[in-house]
């Protein structure tokens, strides 16, 4: 043991391990660019045959991944990508990166994950490390990833290394990029947390070591869960505030002028992305299993599950005050992805939005600047152009993703009415501007 724990600590130190990324989305592509900027050699897989196309021919398919960058690392001999898992052999380290969704709405599917390892186990080979990063329960490293490795004969801590490190990208964010973001990791073993410190610590300013794989599993679905309860509370707070006739916005903003105690958190038509609308529903499942049922974290996100249809009843309200039925509006709902300026539409709450209008019968239309078209499941629209009798045309105008690039001026001048779920107009008192 201590000569592969040895040797492979000395490859890392000196950056000389190869690297492989498996699953280049918005996690593994940023993360194996990282690490190609860095000066280790990195290999990417991914099975999916149109992403691996487009980084051959050096495009950029992620926001956070400047196309310049990305043909900086392939032509500096840094970064490859391939669908062939066969490339595992070569590598000293592996990290996974694949999806984690949700499946009967609150049951964790790893599938993903076990379709990777099992090809891992292929090609797993003595003096490796292996690291998770995708979100899942507390114990999957241990209880599913394990096993299955060892299975290959291998046994951990002694022919190979196992850990868990929980990815913390925030689409979008440019304060905080992959290598400014402190890196969580616990091992199955305490050498594999000390290699997978040693490896990150190429990339991050900051390592965060912990005892287990289980506490880093459960360190991430903290901070999501965090996030969801939060949002879930101010939320609510939004709804009682209408009723009281009280402006939730101004509520907020006074408040976190307290320098202690207090973080402000914003309301919104729900919350999307990768993490925050499934990970804690992942600690959820699992306390479950303990026989411990989390009431907070359940009632958080139904909330927030339930803000796009809130928006809808409030648009039609909206639409009442000036004798339009909401089955016979028109409606245009700016902005489809999930966060502004990021050109993302998963769990996007707009597209929530605009497929509960349409079971209503409104005719509903679309603009926004990163998206020109949707074609999902049953939605079949191209984003309309914002023109001065285009938004005349429309009962009212929903905002529900605040890109920058949107004349919101222009929106306020001409549009009939308008609904604000993200407060674009802020303290702006105006009749035809219906908040939150």
């Amino acid at each position: 043991m201590e000569q592969v724990y040895e040797v492979l600590k000395k490859k890392i130190a000196r950056k000389k391990a190869k690297i492989a990324v498996v699953g280049l989305g918005y996690v593994g592509l940023p993360l194996a660019i990282e690490f190609a900027k860095k000066g280790l050699q990195v290999t990417g897989i991914e099975v999916d045959r149109d992403r691996v196309e487009r980084i051959k021919q050096k495009v950029s398919y992620i926001t956070d991944v400047p196309t310049a960058e990305l043909r900086r690392a392939i032509g500096n001999g840094k970064f490859q990508a391939t669908c062939d898992f066969g490339a595992l052999s070569h590598s000293d380290v592996i990290i996974i990166c694949v999806p984690t969704p949700l499946k009967r709405k609150t049951h964790p599917d790893i599938s993903y994950i076990i379709g990777a390892v099992k090809q891992i186990k292929k090609y797993l080979r003595a003096g490796q490390l292996v690291v998770l990063e995708s979100t899942t329960y507390p114990g999957t490293t241990e209880e599913v990833i394990l096993p299955l490795l060892e299975s290959s004969g291998l046994v951990c801590g002694r022919d190979f290394y196992l850990a868990f490190s929980p990815e913390r990208i925030d689409p979008g964010n440019k304060k905080f990029p992959v290598d400014k973001i402190p890196k969580v990791m616990g091992g199955i073993t305490p050498e594999a947390t000390e290699l997978t410190a040693l490896v990150y610590g190429s990339i991050v300013a900051k390592t965060v070591p912990v005892s287990s794989a289980r506490v880093a599993e459960t360190v991430k679905l903290l901070e999501n869960t965090f996030r969801i309860v939060n949002i879930g509370l101010i939320d609510e707070i939004a709804m009682m505030a209408h009723k009281m006739k009280i402006d939730v916005w101004e509520i907020v903003e006074a408040a976190k002028t307290k320098p202690f105690g207090f973080m402000p958190f914003y309301p919104g038509p729900g919350v999307g992305g990768h993490c925050i609308p499934k990970d804690p529903l992942y600690l959820y499942w699992k306390a479950k299993k303990f026989g411990f049922k989390s009431r907070f974290i359940k009632l958080a996100s139904d909330i927030v599950t339930y803000m796009p249809e809130y928006v809808i009843e409030r648009v039609g309200e909206a639409l009442q005050g000036q004798g339009v039925p909401l089955a016979k509006a028109r409606i245009l709902v700016i902005g489809a992805t999930y966060k502004k300026d990021i050109k993302d539409l998963r769990k996007s709450p707009a597209l929530d939005i605009i497929s509960g209008l349409q079971r209503r019968g409104v005719r509903v239309a679309y603009h926004d600047p990163l998206i020109p078209y949707l074609r999902l499941n049953d939605i079949h629209l191209a984003s309309l152009a914002l023109t001065a009798k285009a938004l005349a045309g429309f009962n009212c105008v929903v905002i529900a993703t605040d890109h920058s690039a949107v004349d919101y001026a222009f929106i306020l001048k001409n549009a009939r009415s308008i609904f604000d779920a993200r407060n674009v107009y802020a303290r702006l008192k105006n009749r035809k501007v219906f908040k939150l």
